[in-house]
């Protein structure tokens, strides 16, 4: 049963590249298989092979192991194992019908004709071929007519399964371009709306803190020579100003991009987070590395977001915060044990969440019924900077 895993390798891997030479031959359609690398084998100080998935004691043992795991683990050797599969039955379905038309024809003149003519019967027998090779010429033409459409429909199949990506359908291509087009309008907008947030917080805190500590400093210049006292108090109430516009630029620059995030990471960010709410709430952290600064800085305001509507809204007492990746994909999922009965369609925080989410692909799942728990996930496809892998636990 083992020895058959891979003979069977072989034959659909032989399978699927004669299909592709195919499928540039005849349709100029170029599929370029995509395998990964079979995993390097390892020698622990134990004398155990390490084979990517699992430890063996005999190296012969551990290479069928690593081959066995590695083929059903790879994408695209269970493709072209799913196309071994069905080109029998793709031929069957496609092919054969025009296949069965022209042989059928040929044969009914064959047959047909030999048989009128050795009835003896000159009428009878013209008669009978001319209406036997017209019926069996008609069945070859229409044979050969839809043999082109068929082969077409079988390797256009073939297409479908052993290079998904490229044969995207119509619909779904349009589908694309409309969410594309909604989530960069999203991103711009939300880019607007930030500029002009991050204008009024200057133009009405640190803006006129700072023209009022100008205004001072000019005061205090003309009672340094009168009224030495006044400008004593004077020069104490522009120190406390400046403290105040650098305390509002602070946090302003913490709003646009947090300083903890930007130096410690996603996973530090938001333990310092969940230490600043008003909620006990747990984080787990279990990233191999830091993702891309722009899927952080997202994540972290959902986040973030998710946190205070737990605080304004839930009732909740406990939250939860787990941050995983996995295949590729960065998940969070945020849990608390308040009272339930949130919607994405009411309030716009959550909208505001799925937007910015989408405009990473991402996407939000939402579990609230009545009287709690409420479970929010959010998934989103990101690279990470290394495989370092670091797995973190903190509650706060």
């Amino acid at each position: 049963m083992v020895a058959a895993v891979p003979v069977a390798y072989w034959c659909s891997r032989r399978g699927a590249a004669w299909t592709r030479s195919h499928l540039d031959a005849w349709f100029g359609i170029v599929v370029r298989p995509a395998y990964s690398p079979l995993p390097e084998l390892e020698r622990d100080e134990r004398g155990y092979w390490w084979t990517g998935f699992s430890y063996h004691r005999g190296h012969g043992t551990a290479r069928l192991a690593r081959f066995l795991h590695w083929t059903v683990r790879d994408p695209e050797s269970r493709r072209d194992a799913a196309w071994w599969v069905l080109n029998p039955f793709s031929l069957l379905f496609f092919v054969g019908p025009a296949v069965a038309l022209v042989l059928g024809g040929v044969i009914f003149v064959l047959a047909v004709g030999v048989g009128d003519w050795g009835q003896g019967m000159f009428g009878r027998a013209a008669a009978g071929l001319a209406l036997s090779g017209g019926l069996g010429c008609l069945s070859v033409l229409v044979g050969l007519l839809v043999m082109p459409y068929a082969l077409r429909a079988h390797f256009d199949l073939a297409c479908r399964i052993l290079a998904p990506a490229q044969r995207a359908s119509h619909a779904q291509l349009t589908r694309r371009v409309e969410q594309l087009t909604i989530t960069r309008a999203d991103a711009i907008g939300s880019q607007a709306a930030e500029l002009r947030r991050i204008e009024r917080d200057l133009h009405d805190g640190a803006q006129a803190r700072l023209v009022a500590i100008g205004m001072t400093l000019g005061t205090i210049e003309h009672l340094l020579e009168t009224d030495q006292d006044a400008a004593r108090e004077l020069l104490s109430e522009a120190r406390q100003s400046s403290a105040k516009a650098l305390q509002e630029l602070r946090d302003l620059v913490r709003g646009i991009h947090p300083p903890v995030l930007a130096e410690r990471g996603l996973g530090d960010a938001v333990r310092a987070l969940a230490l600043d709410g008003s909620q006990p709430t747990e984080v787990t952290v279990c990233l191999p590395d830091r993702p891309d600064a722009s899927v952080e800085a997202a994540v972290y305001f959902c986040i973030s977001e998710l946190l205070a509507n737990a605080a304004k809204h839930s009732e909740a007492r406990q939250v939860w915060v787990d941050i995983l990746f996995r295949a590729g994909r960065l998940r969070v999922t945020v849990t608390d044990d308040g009272c339930g009965g949130a919607r994405l369609g009411h309030g716009t925080g959550l909208r505001g969440i799925e937007r910015r989410l989408g405009t990473f692909d991402g996407t939000l799942s939402l579990s609230s019924p009545p009287g709690g728990p409420t479970t929010i996930s959010m998934e989103l496809p990101c690279a990470l900077s290394s495989q370092r892998i670091s797995t973190s636990f903190d509650k706060a």
